[in-house]
This record gives structure tokens, sequence and C-alpha cells, in this order.
């Protein structure tokens, strides 16, 4: 058997395996979730929150952001508070006020010490217990004590003063970047109270059998008795050794092989002369379009920085009257997805004709179909969102239009199934040019199919988000959402780019085809090993049981491992930009993708394995480490291949035209330099003054106004001001690069048009 046979074979392995995995503790996470209960009662069996509350709750959380507002089990935005964290503060103080006001008369804060550590005895005993019965009629009903009665009360009022307009609250409202009346109708915040309080008994419940809670004892609260468990600390331990060992046999392994020498490159550009087909010409408008919505994420991405500082104003305007935080956040974070896509797949319809020198009929007409869907759904989307969050839809109609809720699929149902039939389309059409290749059999035939299974991931994979209904338990949810963030953005957009890349440089005759096979298909193979099961490390403490604790810490140390080598990849990169004097075409593309190497190693590599060990997540997810690693490799890796990728494509667009090459310049160091600015000056020093609050005071108070408003943090938010302006003029200066070819391939062709009469009327 061949190399590329047998490594071909252990990639088939990979996928079926790690699918295995991950459908199989899927199906536990369906059998062990933390129950809905058909409803909480008092002692008395009156009920205080109902399933049907509970779940219309979950409704009216996701109108008004769901996670682009504060964070449930760790998940969402960061300068609300987390709200299972902070609620369990909160009915813990007022428990044990409660308590010391009947027992000795005084304030919890006048006891001893002695008769303090009696009383926090005494509410972990309450709060920690399980006390769900099932009865003959299989409900199930969950019995509260009196005193825990009346500190959920005491929470309750809080939260509906908080979410209305009540003047009393207004300063914590700006605090956490919320509108006055976020929830307006009154009926809605008492639901919303339902499901606030069930995220929080989950993270405070034991499973039955257990002495840990259905969050695996998250969030970190002494008080309550939320530590760290054994497989917190266990796992993260053999997570760091698998991945010493990891980079062991990888440096093994690249050290053993034999590297190919370069070939001798063309005289000419072998890319040069092709001329562009009717299709490629009509994906020139995928460009434009990427690097519109990237100026407008940029521009949302200011507002919701400023926000973190002056919680409803914009430099003194009442912006979130307009344009409040949540929705502005959600637009961020969903243009981060929709331009760098927009750019991937119109490099994908790019290619595949270029591939297969073949044309489909109707394909032209078919990619500017896609183009208009895209564009609808975009903007329908986002209008959808800003109409959800200012309540203007009722909460079925808003699960279909508005707003979901969960980060990164925050659009409505309807938005999210017209996109997966848009991916579908685009599917289609690159099957449809790709075909007459696929059958060819060469030296490229393995980065080809290896190419066009990765595009059939990313039409099919964006619908493991349908998996998710209207009144999925919270633990599913996340299950599937991560299948699609992780598995969809960070598994297979991984493997179009490394084939895409191959391919191009082989077609530009820099590296040997032989050699591209080997290389794509063993990184494949290694990312994906970690990149699939991997996926766990998100879902440590969001109702899982406690097996995924042990997959996840192994296999996502071993998505870092391939990382440790990207030096050598950045740097044979580096070098092919000077292979040949032609290749100064391709300068600033060749750069963009050495920045996605760089990138990889630190956003993804460094930084993602800060937050990658349970031990570790444990105290820090949902804190601006989260944002630091989120910033450095969705940007530092997706965005600037996404730039790169876009570049080679309109090289062979715009054939010998003469490019600006000071704008691009310009652009690749100003977008590098102000990415790191913003990651190293700003969201990684926050993040890290919070990492220390978590420990010393408790994970609600890491997300506290005490911390998250303190001059310290105020003065490094403001800091990230530096990194946002140098940003901002590399991708203005994107723009006037992209804006300086549109003129002057206007102006080529009114000369052409020109240069064509005068010949006709001679």
């Amino acid at each position: 058997m061949s190399k590329n046979k047998l490594t071909g074979f252990a990639l088939l392995i990979v996928l079926v395996a790690s699918f295995t995995v991950l459908l199989s503790l899927g199906s536990g996470i369906y059998r062990e979730k933390p129950p809905i209960p058909t409803a909480f009662t008092d002692t008395s069996g009156h009920p205080i929150f109902t399933e049907n509350d509970i779940e219309q709750g979950q409704l009216v959380w996701r109108s008004m952001g769901g996670h682009q507002l504060g964070s449930i089990w760790g998940h969402g935005s960061y300068v609300a508070p987390d709200w299972t964290a902070d609620w369990l503060h909160r009915e813990a103080q007022a428990w044990l006020s409660i308590t010391a006001k009947a027992r000795f008369n005084r304030d919890f804060a006048e006891l001893d010490s002695e008769q303090q550590a009696g009383l926090e005895k005494a509410l972990r005993n309450d709060m920690r217990h399980n006390t769900v019965v099932e009865s003959a009629e299989d409900k199930t009903y969950v019995t509260l004590s009196n005193t825990r009665v009346a500190a959920i009360n005491e929470v309750t009022q809080h939260y509906l003063s908080l979410f209305g307009d009540d003047p009393a609250l207004s300063s914590l409202r700006e605090q956490y970047a919320m509108k006055e009346g976020t929830i307006t109708d009154a009926s809605h915040r008492e639901l919303l109270n339902a499901f606030l309080f069930w995220g929080s008994w989950a993270a405070v419940t034991e499973r039955p059998g257990y002495d840990y809670t259905y969050t695996n004892n998250w969030p970190y609260d002494p008080q309550i008795g939320n530590l760290p468990t054994s497989d917190n600390i266990v796992w993260s331990v053999l997570s760091v050794v698998t991945l010493i060992l990891g980079i062991a046999m990888l440096i093994w392994h690249h050290a053993c092989c034999k590297e190919e020498a370069l070939p001798e490159p063309a005289k000419d550009d072998p890319l040069f002369f092709t001329k562009p087909t009717p299709s490629q010409k009509a994906v020139g408008k995928y460009f434009v379009t990427a690097i519109g919505l990237f100026l407008l994420q940029i521009l949302l991405g200011g507002i919701t920085a400023h926000y973190a500082v002056e919680g409803q104003e914009f430099y003194g305007f009442p912006l979130s009257e307009i344009l409040p935080y949540s929705v502005t956040r959600t637009w961020h974070t969903q243009l981060a997805v929709f331009w760098i896509a927009t750019a991937w797949l119109g490099t994908g319809l790019y290619i595949a004709p270029a591939l297969s020198g073949y044309e489909p009929k109707y394909q032209r007409l078919g990619v500017n179909i896609l183009w208009g869907a895209l564009v609808v759904i975009v903007l329908g989307s986002m209008a959808g969102e800003w109409l959800g969050v200012q309540q203007y839809f009722d909460l079925d109609m808003n699960f279909l239009f508005g707003h979901q809720g969960y980060e990164y699929i925050d659009l409505g149902r309807v938005w999210q199934v017209l996109l997966l039939a848009g991916l579908l389309i685009w599917l289609a059409l690159v099957t449809a040019s790709m075909r007459p290749a696929l059958k060819v059999s060469n030296d490229m035939q393995p980065v080809i199919w290896v190419l066009y299974a990765s595009c059939v991931a990313i039409g099919l994979f964006y619908g493991a988000g349908l998996f998710m209904g209207k009144h999925s338990n919270l633990a599913i949810a996340e299950y599937w959402r991560w299948w699609v963030v992780h598995l969809w953005v960070e598994g297979f957009f991984e493997t179009f780019a490394t084939s895409v890349i191959a391919l191009m440089l082989v077609r530009l005759g820099l590296i040997r085809a032989r050699s591209a096979n080997g290389a794509v298909l063993f990184s494949t193979v290694v990312f994906l090993t970690g990149g699939l099961i991997g996926t766990l490390h998100h879902l440590y403490f969001t109702g899982t049981q406690t097996s995924v604790i042990a997959w996840g810490a192994i296999f996502s140390a071993l998505e870092v491992v391939p990382l440790a080598l990207i030096g050598f990849e950045a740097m044979e990169t580096y070098r092919l930009r000077k292979a040949s004097p032609w290749m100064e075409r391709y300068h600033w593309a060749i750069m963009f993708f050495v920045a996605t190497s760089f990138w990889n190693l630190v956003g993804a590599g460094v930084l993602g394995f800060l937050i990658n060990p349970p031990i570790s997540l444990y105290f820090i997810q949902g804190l601006n480490t989260t944002a630091t690693h989120a910033h450095a490799a969705f940007m530092g890796v997706y965005g600037m291949l996404g730039i790169g990728l876009m570049l080679f494509c309109l090289r062979g667009l715009t054939g010998n035209m003469q490019w600006n090459h000071k704008y691009l310049k310009g652009a690749f160091w100003t977008l590098n330099i102000g990415l790191a600015a913003m990651v190293f000056m700003s969201l990684l020093p926050v993040g890290i003054v919070q990492f220390f609050a978590a420990i010393d005071h408790g994970y609600w108070y890491a997300r506290s106004p005490a911390v998250i408003h303190s001059d310290l943090v105020e003065n490094l938010v403001w800091m990230r001001m530096f990194g946002d302006i140098i940003f901002s003029i590399g991708g203005l200066l994107m723009a006037a690069f992209l804006f300086d070819l549109i003129k002057k391939a206007i102006v080529s062709k009114g000369a052409k048009a020109k240069q064509a009469g005068a010949l006709t009327i001679n």
C-alpha cells in the first residue's frame, strides 16, 4: 500500500472513530442532562416554577439576545454577569441573611466566624441536596425549603427590577450594558426568572449518587461548595502530558521525513495567461461584499468594546436606545462568520472551474443567484435580530425570524434554514464545476478529493444547528451549537484551507504534487485527530457527564500538537514569495498565509491551550481570556486566510492589471499590529485580572462590576482603542485597495470599448 493510500486510510479511521465517540457521548448527554422538573414547589406543594415557565423563560432569554447579554453556564458575553453565578451568589447571600436574622437576630456579617461557618454548612446542605422525586404519573417534582423559597423571592424581585426600567437599578443596568426596559413585558420577566433559576439550580444541585453538581461543580464558589472536582485536576495534568508526548512524536516524524527539493519555478506565471470564465468573473462581487461586511464588523466591534466603559452611551450619545449592546455584539460576532465565509465561498466558486477547466451551463447565473440570496439572508437576519431584541416580536415569531439567542447561531430559525439552503446551492455549484477534475487520475487527485470532501462538510455540517429545537434542554442545545461552531468553522474550514493553498502552490509550480498530496493528507489526519473530539472541551460544564471532561481534555490537547510545527510551515511559505520574479504578483497573498501560520501558533495554539485544560477553564470560562483566544484565532487564522485566498483569486481576475502594493503593505501590517495590540494590550491583561479575582473571591466576583468597572480594568479597556484604530486603518486600506482595482477595471473596460468602437468606424 502506498504512503498516500495508507494516510487516506488513517484519515477514514479518524473520521469514523471520532464521530462514533462524539455521537456516543452525545447520546449520554441526552440521557444525563439536567432534568427540567414538572414543578419546583415549596414544602406545602405550592408550585414556584413549572416546566412550562422554564421553557417559556428560555424563549424570553433568547429574545433579549441570550448569549449576547451576559452568559449562562459560562457561555456568552462578558460585560453583564454570568447569570448562573450571579443568581447563585445572590441566593446564597439572601439565604444566609434570612437564616442569621431568624436564628441570631443579627446580620450574617455581624456573626462570629464559628457561627458563620455553621450557617454556611447549613446553606450547602440545603442548596446542594437533590430532592428530585418522580411521581406515579411520570412527573417529577423538586421541593424547596421555606428559607430557600424566601431567598429565591428576593433574587426574583431583583431581576424583575433589573430587566425592567426600575430607576433604582439604572446605574447597575449601565454597568451591565443593558438598555432600559430590556424586557418590557412584566410577565416575560417572571418567566425569565424561572429559566435563570433552573440554570443555577443545575449548577448547585448534586447529581443523584455523586458529590458534584450537574455542571461538574461549576461555577467556582467555595461558599456554596462548588470546588474543582478530581476529574478537573487529573485530566488537566494528563492533557499536558498528552500535549508534550504529541509534540515529541510530531517533531520525531518531521525529523525522520525526507524533504523533497522544491521544483524549479517556471519562467512565466503559469496562471497569468489563464482567462477567467464568466462564473469566475461573477465571483468578484463576493470579495467586494466580504470587505464591506468586514468594515461593518470593525465598526460594530469598536462600539461593542466601548459599551464596556459607557454601558448605555457612545461618547455621551444614548446609543443603547437604538443599538443596544446585545444587538451590536450579535452583529459583530455574526458578521465575523459572514464576511469570512463569503470570502471562502467565493474562493471555492473560483477555484472549482480552475481545477477542472470546465464551466457548467448556467454556472454564472447560479453564482449570481447565490450572491443575491446571501445578501438577503445577511440583511434579513440582522433586521430580525434587531426587532427581536427590541421586543417587537412575540416569543414564537422571535424564534422564527428574530434572535435565537445562541452565540454564532443567533439568526432566527427561518434565516438559519435559508442559510443552509444557500450553502447547499454553493455545494451544488462547486460539485458541478469540479466533477471532471474528480474523475481524472493524476498526482493531485488525493488533494482534490480532500478539498471536495471539505466542501461537502462545509455545506452539510451547518445543518447540525437545526437539531436544537425550540425548547431543547440547554445541555443539548450547547452540544449541537458546538458542532456548528467548532466542527464547521475550526475543523472543516481548516481542511478546506489546507487543500486550497496546496493546490494553488502546485498550480504555480512552487511545490511538487506528490509532496502536496502527502502534506495535505497528513495535516488533515493530524488536525482532525484532535479537532473532532476536541470539540468536547467546550462542554465540560454544560450539564454533561464527567466522561466529556476526560475525552475533551486529552483530544483538545492534541488539537494544539500540529501547531507546534507551524513555524516551519510559515518559513517555507515565506521563502516561496521570492521563488521567481513573477511571484511578486502574489507577494501579499503569501504574506497573509504567513500571518495565518503565526496566528495559528499564537492564537489557536498558545492562547487556545490557555483555556483548554479543565482546571484552567473551570476558573476562566467566560472571562476575557476567552475573548483573547477568539479574536486571535478567528481573525488571526480565518480572517487573514480569507484575505490571502481572496488576493489569490483577485490576481487571476485582474490579469496584468497593476496593483497598488502600498495599500496591501499598509493593510497587512496595520491589521496584524492592530490585532496584536488589542489582544496583548487589553483583552489578555483584563482576562488575567479576572483570573486572579475568580480564584481569590469566586467566579461571580470576576464578572461583577467591582472588577469589570474597576479603574485598572477600565483603563485596560481604553488601551484597546490603540489596537482598534490601527486595525480599522487596515480594514480601510483593504477597502481602498479593492476600490482602486474596481476603478482601474472600469477605466480599462471603457478604454477597450472605445478602442473597439474606433476599429468599427475605421
